[in-house]
C-alpha cells in the first residue's frame, strides 16, 4: 500500500483559525473564490494543546454551505488528545482529511486504517521537538505529513526556521509526498519552506488578514510551484 506516486503540485489551505469568527461561513466562501485549494481547520481539545477551538458542529455548518460537495476540501488538524474517539464524527460532519498527532497515541497504524475505513484521507503530523524519522515507518499508508514549524496550539507565531532540515530530510527521501507546513507562513517564510521541499501550505494570519486575498494566495502558489519546477530541472541533469 503506497500513496505517494503522484506528480506534486502546489496547494493552499488557509487557517479558519485567523478568519472572521464573525462572519466564518462568508469567509470560508470567499477564500475558496479566491484561488485556496482547501480549508485547514484547526481542532483543540485544551489538554493535548493549551487552548480550545473549533468543535464538530462547525464542519457540520460550513459543509452545509457547500451542499455537501467533497470538492471543497476540509484538512481536519485534530490537535486533541485521543485522536480515535472524533474520526467517526469528523468523517460524518464533513471532514475530508484527518490529520492526527504521532505523539498522540501508540497505535499509529490502526488509526490510519481507521480513518481511511471512514472514507477520509490520513495524514500525521509531529511538534517541533519531535524527531522526523518517527514518521518513516507510515509514510507509504498516509496521504501527507505535517511538520509543525511553530508550537501547535495558537495561531500567529514566528516562524521556526530550524525546522527546515525536516522537510527537507523527507523531500529528499521521498520525493512525491505532499509534505504540509504550519504555523508563521507568508509570502516571506514560503520562499524558504517551499525551497526545503514543503507543497502544501498552510497559512492563516498572512492570508486572512490580506487586503488583496487572491494575490496573495497566488504568491505562495507561484513560490511553491517555483520549486517545483526547480526539482524538476535539477532531476533531469
Amino acid at each position: 500500500m503506497c500513496k505517494i506516486h503522484k506528480e506534486l503540485v502546489p496547494i493552499i489551505a488557509p487557517s479558519i483559525l485567523s478568519a472572521d469568527f464573525n462572519n466564518l461561513g462568508r469567509s470560508v466562501v470567499e477564500i475558496y473564490s479566491k484561488g485556496a485549494n482547501w480549508i485547514h481547520i484547526d481542532i483543540m481539545d485544551g489538554h493535548f494543546v493549551p487552548n480550545i477551538s473549533i468543535g464538530l458542529p462547525v464542519i457540520k455548518s460550513l459543509r452545509s454551505l457547500f451542499d455537501n460537495d467533497s470538492r471543497f476540501f476540509f484538512d481536519c488538524h485534530m490537535m486533541v488528545s485521543n485522536p480515535e474517539q472524533w474520526v467517526e464524527s469528523v468523517s460524518k460532519f464533513g471532514g475530508s482529511q484527518y490529520t492526527f498527532h504521532y505523539e498522540t497515541t501508540e497505535n499509529h497504524l490502526e488509526l490510519i486504517k481507521l480513518i481511511n475505513s471512514k472514507n477520509m484521507k490520513a495524514a500525521m503530523a509531529i511538534k517541533p521537538d519531535t524527531d522526523v524519522e518517527v514518521l518513516y515507518p507510515f509514510i507509504e499508508y498516509l496521504d501527507m505529513v505535517l511538520i509543525m514549524t511553530v508550537e501547535p496550539g495558537f495561531g500567529g507565531q514566528k516562524f521556526m526556521n530550524n525546522m527546515m532540515h525536516k522537510i527537507e530530510k523527507l523531500r529528499s527521501d521521498f520525493p512525491n509526498l505532499d509534505i504540509q507546513v504550519d504555523g508563521g507562513l507568508d509570502v516571506n517564510t514560503v520562499k524558504i519552506a517551499s525551497k526545503s521541499g514543503a507543497n502544501v501550505i498552510v497559512a492563516g494570519t498572512s492570508v486572512f488578514g490580506s487586503k488583496d486575498k487572491e494575490k496573495t494566495i497566488g504568491q505562495l502558489r507561484n513560490s511553491i510551484q517555483s520549486e517545483i519546477d526547480n526539482r524538476k530541472s535539477q532531476s533531469k541533469l
